[in-house]
């Protein structure tokens, strides 16, 4: 009789997800902690909701499906309710406030970052999980709150170190371009199809020029391939308002002329006075506008940009996109621009939902994976592995509670210290190879001698593999750094030894 062989389980990653090292570990703890520290100095206090929330919370219960699964990972309790892994971080923070609502000093102002997840197809950067760190004022419908969320966003990015210049903070009204759709005939249910189709066109201006974004507001468009997409269906007057509408600001029409955010609310509130929720929604922009300019934050820093479009069955009023203005070359040589990495607005209903009166809010976030990309690429992040702890190495059969004691010495000075815990036939090149690949800065080595003498050798794993590169003629350097490599100390001296190494490296 054969055995049969077990059954493996085969080792893979799900479709987007991805698994973090410690390099991305820790270039991503540096950039929340100069994020958390712009949202502090704005007055946002810490908050942390759950990832797991009642479905109807998260507003995507869909009534006519069995499974609520659209856009969110959802499952079932045992109690027959239906919970979902969080898309965002609002609606959570809807939920927070409309449950704390009497204990809260109004306005609220917090902020927090974590996980969320899209039950989407997954994609060449596109990820079903992945990270946002937020800042959220609620309770109030001061036009002053938006402002700041626009000065937060440009001073979260120059504290990363993106340069004035490589950004803008773009800013729209979801009033205005609601009152410029229904101007065209592109308002109410009955024209949702139509009114995605011109949002989109809109928003491919940059990509498609005015000649493409015309044809997908008409009939529709055939692109280089063939392949036809069909248009929104307005006739010529429509068309004409809304180039008009989205091309006021774009620098392919205005070409040389000065540009100010005075100058683009002056000509949109001339083309579109006939509709009274768009002149609405300019007038919230140019109080918008005043505040960002006294306080230092004018054109093109934080502009009026009717182009943005971002999440407008979810906004009410102003809507903010953070964008990088540089461009990089793609794996072929091609240049790419990193586009949009945050975005907000006012979102005045959600809360609503829960308390049945009116709260006004008002949101950004940040896409931390996106913009950790632009950062990387900019050398404003590191992403080399970080160093490693220091090596105790094990020589002496038997003697195992001496090095650790060594390395409790190095832990109780606060230094990233770990004891060789592997083979037991005390192979020093074995554990040099297994120091290298743990990044260690330095090893220590305690042989029968230097135990006997009440030394210990403090070997310099970066200053060894500089003197590897170095040539010996440079007698000089060579000498130098082979003293560094390797010396001697007490065995009091350790700590100090020690520290002057990861000194030496600028290790802290």
């Amino acid at each position: 009789m054969t055995s049969k062989k077990p059954n493996k389980i085969k080792a893979r990653l799900p479709r987007g997800l991805a698994d973090r090292g410690p390099a991305e570990l820790a270039a991503t703890r540096e950039m929340i902690e100069k994020i958390r520290a712009v949202y502090e100095r704005y007055g946002f206090e810490a908050v942390e909701t759950p990832t797991i929330e009642y479905t109807e919370t998260l507003g995507k219960f869909l009534p006519d499906q069995d499974r609520p699964n659209e856009g969110v990972f959802s499952f079932q309790d045992d109690d027959e309710q239906w919970l979902s892994l969080r898309y965002d971080l609002t609606a959570p923070l809807a939920r927070y406030v409309a449950e704390n609502f009497q204990n809260l000093a109004l306005p609220y102002r917090s902020y927090r970052h974590g996980w969320v997840f899209r039950n989407e197809k997954p994609g060449p950067g596109r990820y079903r999980q992945f990270m946002q760190f937020d800042a959220d004022t609620v309770g109030s419908a001061s036009v002053a709150a938006d402002a700041e969320m626009c000065m937060l966003a440009a001073d979260t990015l120059e504290a990363l170190g993106i340069k004035r210049g490589d950004y803008v903070v773009k800013v729209n009204n979801r009033k205005v371009l609601d009152g410029v759709m229904a101007l065209v005939g592109l308002a109410g249910n009955e024209n949702a199809g139509r009114r995605l189709i011109a949002l989109r066109a809109l928003d491919k201006f940059d990509r498609l020029g005015a000649d493409g974004v015309e044809q997908l507001l008409g009939q529709g468009r055939k692109d280089e391939s063939g392949d036809f997409t069909k248009g929104a269906g307005l006739d010529k007057d429509g068309i004409y308002r809304l180039m008009a509408y989205v091309t006021t600001v774009n620098p392919l029409v205005l070409g040389t002329k000065k540009i100010t955010n005075a100058i683009i609310l002056d000509d949109l509130l001339g083309e579109f006075s006939d509709s009274s929720l768009a002149v609405e929604g300019l007038k919230e922009l140019q109080d918008l506008a005043k505040v960002c300019s006294e306080s230092g934050y004018d054109f093109p820093r934080i502009g009026v940009d009717p182009s943005v479009v971002r999440g407008l069955e979810y906004y009410t009023g102003p809507v903010y996109e953070a964008e990088l203005t540089f461009e990089v070359k793609d794996e072929k040589g091609n240049p790419v621009r990193f586009g949009s990495v945050a975005g907000g607005g006012r979102y005045d209903d959600l809360v609503a939902r829960f308390t049945g009166q009116a709260v006004p809010a008002t949101g950004f976030s940040i896409g931390v994976s996106r913009l950790m990309a632009a950062l990387q690429h900019l050398g404003k992040i590191d992403a080399r592995p970080a160093r490693g702890p220091v090596l105790v190495t094990v020589f002496r059969e038997g003697s195992t509670a001496d090095y650790q004691k060594l390395v409790a010495v190095l832990r109780n000075a606060g230094i990233r210290a770990e004891l060789y815990l592997g083979s037991k036939n005390h192979n020093l090149g074995q554990q040099l190879k297994y120091a290298d690949r743990r990044n260690s800065p330095c090893a220590i080595i305690q042989g029968g001698d230097e135990k006997a003498s009440g030394q210990v050798l403090v070997r310099d794993l970066v200053a060894g593999a500089e003197l590897a590169k170095l040539e010996r003629s440079d007698r000089e350097d060579y000498l130098k750094k082979q003293t560094e490599a390797q010396f001697s100390v007490p065995e009091g001296d350790l700590v100090k030894a020690v520290r002057e190494v990861l000194a030496r490296h600028n290790i802290h």
